[in-house]
């Protein structure tokens, strides 16, 4: 058995529990709080398996690392706090652990990561003999191994266009959906996700990543942006009221551009709510999916819609990106030390899952 660590437990983070608690392969060591409210808690609690797992939260990381785990799940948000989550990553690291991740996008596309990324991680690892693992849904598998799966089904293919369409009042992050990605706000005012250049940087990776499977050289990226306001104020079950004359849905392009054309496409489409942009993609349901459009002979579309904790849709997502997560460490621990992406690791089937039940 694998001894794991889950390190965090806000939206990935119970996902993180599940998922370790149900691989056959994996031994749920400990869990890492950073809320001192948390300390304390048994894991089930705060993975909601309705059950204890007889593990009691921890804020100590010192000692949860010199036990030395086998893996570690690094389910803490990387978004609003990039620096400490590389410095947790690569302390977990050098403590000779395998790390899983969604929160270093500049690392999903580890071949060209930043070098302030890349290098401290490579370091750790030259140190401790860990490896480290940077993926997700969107940017992850909605953006890599789907696709280029899909591609391979084809004739001719013309352009790959990955969507995500959500609505994203049911993301429980109201600091990321009112202030990285602006809804609620004026239209004046520039969310940092949406500021020039910063789509490249977390998505570029993922245009870079399928062109290499592909075998095709990018002349750019380029991105698009569009932005629309409310035309009347909506109230929504997590986050409260967003007022009219605010920004109520954005719509942007990531392309990889060959040979001119646009032809490796990643396309966001997010509302706060299904009445802003009604003219704009709209998931099958309202509520959100994940769609791959590849444009050729013949015309391939598929839409994926993940359903967690009491049909939600933003829960669904992150609980297919643990499970592309938590379902690598087993290869990971048998391959050498290093820093992997996508294309090198691959998607596991799920040997020894097939009707196993959640809890021991």
């Amino acid at each position: 058995m694998i001894s794991t660590v889950v390190w965090g437990t806000g939206n990935v983070g119970r996902a993180a529990i599940r998922a370790v608690e149900a691989h056959p392969a994996l031994d749920l060591a400990a869990v890492l709080v950073h809320n001192t409210d948390k300390v304390g808690r048994d894991a089930g609690d705060l993975g909601g398996l309705g059950l204890g797992l007889g593990i009691a939260a921890t804020d100590d990381i010192e000692a949860v690392l010199a036990d030395g785990p086998r893996a570690v799940v690094y389910a803490a948000s990387g978004d609003l706090r990039p620096d400490e989550a590389l410095a947790d990553v690569g302390r977990a690291i050098r403590a000779g652990a395998v790390v899983v991740t969604p929160a270093l996008y500049p690392l999903y596309d580890q071949r060209n990561a930043p070098p302030e990324f890349r290098d401290p991680v490579l370091a750790a690892i030259a140190e401790g003999g860990g490896s480290l693992f940077a993926s997700g849904v969107d940017p992850g598998w909605g953006n890599d191994v789907l696709p280029l799966l899909m591609s391979g089904l084809g004739t001719v293919v013309d352009v790959i266009r990955c969507q995500e369409i959500f609505d994203y009042s049911t993301y429980e992050q109201e600091e990321s959906v009112r202030h990285l990605v602006g809804m609620g706000r004026p239209m004046d005012y520039e969310p940092l996700m949406l500021a020039p250049s910063v789509p490249t940087m977390v998505w570029g990776g993922q245009i870079r990543l399928m062109a290499r499977a592909l075998g095709v050289e990018l002349d750019e990226i380029r991105e698009t942006l569009h932005r629309r306001a409310l035309d009347a104020t909506v109230s929504t079950r997590t986050m409260g009221e967003f007022e009219a004359g605010t920004q109520g849905a954005v719509r942007f392009e990531v392309q990889g551009v060959v040979a001119g054309e646009p032809r490796i496409v990643i396309e966001h489409v997010t509302r706060i709510h299904p009445s802003c942009a009604p003219d704009w993609p709209a998931p099958p349901d309202g509520a959100g999916a994940h769609r791959v459009i590849i444009e050729g002979r013949p015309r391939i579309e598929i839409t994926v819609e993940a359903t967690d904790e009491g049909e939600n849709r933003a829960a669904g997502g992150n609980a297919t990106a643990v499970g592309r997560l938590v379902g690598a460490i087993d290869w990971l621990v048998d391959a050498e030390p290093g820093l992997y992406d996508a294309l090198d690791v691959p998607l596991r089937p799920a040997v020894g899952r097939l009707g196993r039940k959640e809890s021991r």
